[in-house]
């Protein structure tokens, strides 16, 4: 019996399906050896040597691995194809006493048996080249945010963390705002003339005045043009015909499918994630078993193997016919800064269409599911081909333009259409481009109405997740299996809120920035996070050495944290003395600031350490918490939104965004949550149906 290690439980049923009865499937359920949690564990005197320690959590598990693997004929290792599942394979093989520059680690892109069987038939040595860069940048993390958010803590408010990606993240939504706040609008005015011609209605719009582009700031300059041209013909004064073709988008990556999903599906970038592991991993199809339906999930690249692409191009011939399938392949260069380590995301068989697993998907799995399959079958696809007319016409000396589009070939548009936020807008303000009727030069026009509209220019949009997920990739900061986790603990530490989908920073989350900018500006930037990811990829390719990238960043951030610290400056909120008394000795109450947002601290503190929501005192506990059993209160930030959170803020950092149960869920252990009519966990799959009173 041969031992295959794999990362997720959820895969060992699909990979049973292909590896047959000769192989024993083992899950880690991610690292089994890390840094601890409650030390630095790293020795700056010592070469950046990092402590590893086992997983409390792990130690029965990895008893179970070793009896396993020493009863087994070999094994191999198949954690995840990336550099996080490459540093688990070495510390599986650690753990194991294997060698590993011996092939003993396998990988594959999808779990299919054509994938799992050319793995097995090629096993590898275990990349250390990795390794390393996930060390590395482990390592930084570590000393970021061991060195800095006690600082943070120190200076802002309690138990505040510090992350060297997060803190830059939090500083794009800081500086949007910011941006927002001091935009200053400026007027303008738009003349629009309403004609019809040959039953077909269409418009026009002012564009110039005696050949130079006019632009209308106030309603005086309005009136002069409406005096001038009020019951005049307009000219027809040239017809541009051209013919335009939009290319076929390319096969999503990771960054591209949470931008699109959140853009038409409305999900949130943890839901985005958890759909699309679970469609990698393997779900229940009727009739089928556990299968797995879409490649790898976390990469930057546009590639796809020639064997998925010719069946693509079969597939498209088959079901729309040969005008739609490009005489040669369409190929798609990724990003320049790509690792291009894995294949595009793309279902794993075309066979399996959305259509067919419906019914054995819910509801997010399928809407997710169908975008990643129509996405790939239009990237192989033909050009759309579109029919242009620019008529520009003459009133006096004031030029205004008519435009008409006309699908002619729909191309990949038949199977889908990209979303951008300028066509969005496009369509809500019903100016979308327009048939336009048959003209010919020096026809006059008569406007059946001329209208006017007063519009401001708008400050830029405030981040969403998805639209920062895209600011991200586009600076270069962070990578595909980091950005979903890097937004979300913005909001769940709350220093972000949602408005509707819109990112707003808190007061918390500004203070954070305006101290990191004071303080830690050479390295807590755009500029330097991103020329540190450039060296890690270096590190994964052989072209620099780990040691030296962490040196190299201590050097620069040990100076500017003795430097924030030894400072007097500090930006904690002063308590404010309140008539309540402390019922444990008798002293005054104060309003403080904590992570949590305002609570009542004893004034006799550290002699008395009694603390309390800052709310009514007939405010009542609504749970208990799931980490130390004292009371949970329903909160609300600044903005209104409720949240939940410990009464013990000084000792218990427990808090949710959703009502806890004060129970864990059997299956992981996380804490469980209502949600509506349903019990479910917090971290993993598990429901559990509540029953409702009739």
């Amino acid at each position: 019996m041969k031992l295959v290690v794999i990362e997720a439980p959820a895969k060992r049923d699909t990979l049973k399906k292909y590896l047959g009865s000769g192989y024993e499937v083992f899950a880690t359920k991610g690292h089994i050896r890390d840094l601890p949690a409650k030390s630095f564990s790293i020795d700056l005197n010592n070469n950046y040597e990092p402590h590893y320690e086992i997983n409390p959590d792990k130690k029965q598990l990895i008893s179970d691995l070793q009896r396993k693997a020493k009863a087994a004929e070999s094994v191999l290792i198949a954690t995840d194809p990336d550099r996080e599942g490459e540093a688990i394979s070495w510390h599986v093989a650690h753990v194991l006493g294997l060698d590993p520059t011996t092939k003993c680690r396998i990988q594959f892109n999808e779990i299919s048996k054509k994938a799992v069987v050319k793995a097995l038939e090629e096993p590898r040595e275990i990349d250390l080249n990795l390794v390393n860069a996930q060390q590395a940048r482990r390592v930084m993390d570590r000393i970021v945010g061991y060195k800095l958010s006690p600082i943070l803590s120190k200076k802002i408010a309690p138990k505040l963390s510090a992350g060297r990606v997060q803190s830059v993240a939090l500083k794009l939504v800081v500086d949007r705002e910011k941006e927002i706040e001091n935009f200053k609008p400026e007027e303008y005015w738009n003349v629009t003339a309403l004609h019809k011609k040959d039953n077909i209605s269409f418009k026009s719009s002012l564009q110039a005045y005696k050949g130079k582009k006019i632009k209308l700031q106030n309603k005086e300059s309005v009136d002069k043009v409406l005096e001038t041209i009020n019951g005049k013909d307009f000219v027809v004064d040239s017809i541009k015909k051209a013919k335009s073709k939009s290319h076929a988008p390319a096969p999503f990556t990771t960054s591209t499918m949470q931008q699109d999903a959140g853009n038409k599906l409305g999900l949130s970038l943890k839901r985005i994630t958890s759909c699309a592991q679970e469609l990698y991993e393997g779900v229940e199809i009727k009739g089928e078993g556990k299968l797995a339906l879409i490649t790898y999930i976390r990469t930057d690249s546009t590639r796809v193997s020639t064997d998925a692409q010719n069946a693509c191009r079969e597939f498209v011939e088959a079901k729309y016919g040969k005008d739609y399938v490009p005489s040669k392949p369409n190929i798609y260069s990724s990003k320049k800064n790509a690792q291009d380590a894995h294949e595009a995301i793309r279902p794993i068989s075309l066979q399996m269409t959305p259509e067919k697993v419906k019914d054995s998907l819910n509801k997010d799995n399928y809407r997710l599911y169908k975008l990643i399959y129509d996405r790939f079958v239009a990237s192989q696809m033909s050009e759309a081909e579109y029919s242009n007319v620019t008529v520009s016409m003459n009133v006096e000396d004031y030029n205004f333009k008519a435009v008409g589009k006309t699908l002619e070939f729909a191309g990949f548009t038949a199977v889908y259409k990209e979303f951008n936020e300028e066509d969005a807008t496009k369509e809500k303000s019903g100016k979308e481009a327009e048939k336009l009727p048959k003209m010919e030069e020096n026809e006059l026009v008569k406007p059946l109405e001329i209208k006017t509209e007063q519009k401001f220019t708008k400050p830029p949009a405030r981040f969403t997740e998805t639209s920062l997920v895209k600011a991200m990739e586009e600076k270069g900061i962070g990578r595909p299996a980091t950005y979903a986790a890097t937004i979300t603990i913005l909001t769940a530490r709350a220093y972000c809120e949602k408005d509707g989908k819109a990112l707003v920073p808190t007061q918390l989350g500004r203070n954070i920035t305006e101290y990191l900018d004071q303080f830690f500006h050479k390295v807590i930037n755009v500029k330097f996070t991103a020329h540190m990811e450039t060296r890690l990829d270096d590190i994964a390719e052989d072209k620099d050495e780990w040691h030296s990238v962490v040196d190299s960043f201590w050097n620069g951030f040990k100076g500017l944290l003795v430097e924030a610290d030894s400072s007097s400056l500090t930006m904690k909120a002063q308590p404010i003395e309140t008539d309540i008394k402390c019922e444990k000795c008798g002293s005054k109450m104060l309003i403080r600031e904590g992570r949590f947002g305002k609570f009542l601290g004893c004034s006799n503190f550290p002699k008395c350490k009694n603390v309390k929501p800052y709310e009514t005192e007939e405010k009542k506990p609504v749970s208990v918490c799931p980490e130390c059993g004292k009371p949970v209160f329903a909160l609300n930030t600044k903005r209104g939104k409720v949240f939940y959170a410990c009464q013990d803020r000084q000792g218990c950092n427990f808090m949710s965004w959703d009502l806890p149960t004060g129970k864990k869920c059997p299956k992981c252990g996380k804490f469980l949550i209502k949600k509506g009519k349903k019990v479910k966990c917090s971290a993993c799959d598990f429901v559990e149906e509540t029953q409702i009173q009739q």
